[in-house]
């Protein structure tokens, strides 16, 4: 009661310092409604059909053949994607990947299929929508296994896929793999948002992508992820799309108005953020759909290609159904009977309005003090010798801080162009809630001071507003937690 008293005394003294922002800022963007109502039911289930008549797409299937396998799968999605506009970048990121353990059982040549749509403001920062193409089929699940994570393969009911053999993996590599909804129905959403998308333009570069190998291991991923680090490419987001064909989960719960949004466990880590995004701009342009931010990796135990992305220092989260029918899954009855298209549709077009928003939008606001000469910080705590924290165990913190030694002092800095920024939005919660609970407008400044406001209980945020009314992701004030110190004494 304390704390929402405390905000709700912050909104009255803001209104007579700054001036709030206009109610149509939280409306829906004309051009990204137009984009939105584009996407097509009858173009996602054309390609579902296609990716279906390939029988497998298993990445360890045989790649020579015109008509059937992961060979003529890749190419044909990269035929599609650049017969949809000339804007449209498309092309094949090949890595050549090793003999490694039972899933990759001889060396094998994987390909990413890449489209980018250039930006015309901020091309080196962009936003990526992501699924994987690749499919497989583990067999026959043992007898007396129920279906669900971790109970296909050979052995004994209810081993996993540990107790698959070598060869039980090259035999599976040609079997029936449809993988419609497993992750077709992914593929399917990135195909029909880069076909709409690309025929718009964006401040930030979109780029579109289909991964092989995710399931011998998120193989494509990762090594997408890797080469994104290493060329310092500037990720903003990654929205990965896996699994998202069903409304009916197998045990017969149903629903076509919700979508989980996975992050991460760590508070307000950069995934947590985008996934708070997700949910707020996908519910405003699609109010009958809920967005459920789980703050988990992904589901229990299981994994996906937004992961690599993680790893790297990027945001991502995955995009998947909260219902999901295990008895299909790596099976052939993977098909297009067993998915729905209209949810799928839903689903993509979430992600047309997060992915349009973002890109249209201005970058996050830094709220770390700038480097100086020296590879210290301006304003940022002292360190030792070699870079080490001072006595006392502090690193360089953002920049908040106790003015007078009881109001809160906000400040940050533009990270892009300044001429498209509006203003900033100070954001404010609880320690103990998931979402921000107040949204304070205060203007094109760079500082903000909260009266009598203490920084001791609260959580603080700054995102950029563009002129164009677009919002950016919130950057959080993360103070670095207090580290552990030697202590010398005399013997």
């Amino acid at each position: 009661m304390r704390l929402s008293r405390q905000i709700t005394a912050i909104a009255l003294s803001v209104c007579m310092t700054a001036a709030f922002a206009p109610a149509d800022e939280k409306g829906v963007n004309p051009k990204v409604q137009e984009m939105m109502d584009q996407v097509s039911e009858a173009r996602i289930k054309a390609i579902l059909e296609k990716l279906e008549s390939f029988g497998t797409r298993n990445t360890m299937s045989n790649p020579d053949d015109p008509a059937r396998g992961v060979g003529a799968a890749r190419t044909w999605i990269l035929k599609e994607m650049q017969s949809y506009s000339p804007k449209l970048q498309v092309r094949f990121e090949k890595f050549r990947v090793k003999k490694q353990g039972q899933r990759i059982f001889k060396d094998v040549d994987l390909y990413n299929v890449v489209a980018v749509l250039p930006g015309t403001k901020m091309p080196e920062t962009t936003v990526i929508v992501s699924g994987h193409y690749d499919s497989l089929n583990l067999g026959n699940r043992p007898a007396g296994a129920a279906a669900g994570p971790g109970t296909d393969g050979a052995g004994a009911p209810g081993n996993t896929t540990a107790n698959m053999t070598l060869a039980d993996f090259e035999k599976n590599a040609e079997l029936p793999a449809p993988g419609v909804c497993d992750d077709g129905s992914g593929t399917a959403a990135v195909m029909e948002l880069a076909r709409v998308m690309s025929q718009y333009q964006f401040d930030k570069t979109i780029t579109f992508i289909a991964f092989a190998g995710e399931e011998q291991g998120l193989i494509g991923s990762s090594l997408q992820a890797v080469k994104a680090k290493k060329e310092n490419q500037v990720i903003e987001a990654v929205l990965n799309n896996d699994i998202i064909g069903t409304d009916v989960s197998g045990n017969g719960r149903m629903s076509n108005s919700s979508v989980s949004i996975y992050s991460d466990e760590t508070m307000d880590s950069v995934n947590q953020q985008l996934a708070r995004y997700t949910r707020e701009i996908g519910e405003r342009y699609l109010p009958s759909m809920k967005v459920n931010t789980i703050f988990m990796g992904d589901r229990l135990g299981r994994g996906g290609d937004h992961t690599p992305f993680q790893w790297e220092g990027f945001a991502a989260v995955r995009v998947s159904t909260p219902n999901e029918i295990y008895a299909n899954q790596h099976h052939a009855t993977d098909t297009l009977a067993n998915m729905s298209v209209p949810y799928t549709a839903k689903v993509a077009k979430v992600n047309l309005v997060v992915a349009a928003n973002l890109a249209l939008a201005p970058k996050p606001p830094i709220v770390m003090p700038e480097p100086r000469a020296g590879g210290g910080r301006q304003g940022a705590a002292p360190t030792g010798a070699a870079g080490a924290p001072a006595a006392g165990g502090r690193r360089p913190g953002p920049m908040i801080a106790r003015g007078g030694g009881y109001d809160a002092v906000l400040r940050w800095r533009a990270a892009g162009p300044e001429e498209d920024i509006k203003g900033y939005a100070i954001m404010i919660r609880p320690t103990t809630s998931p979402y921000w609970e107040q949204e304070i407008y205060v203007g094109k400044v760079n500082t903000f001071t909260l009266k009598d406001v203490s920084i001791d209980d609260a959580k603080f945020g700054v995102k950029a507003i563009g002129t164009n009314g677009m919002e950016s992701l919130v950057t959080a004030y993360l103070y670095p937690a207090r580290q552990k110190t030697e202590i010398e004494t005399v013997q």
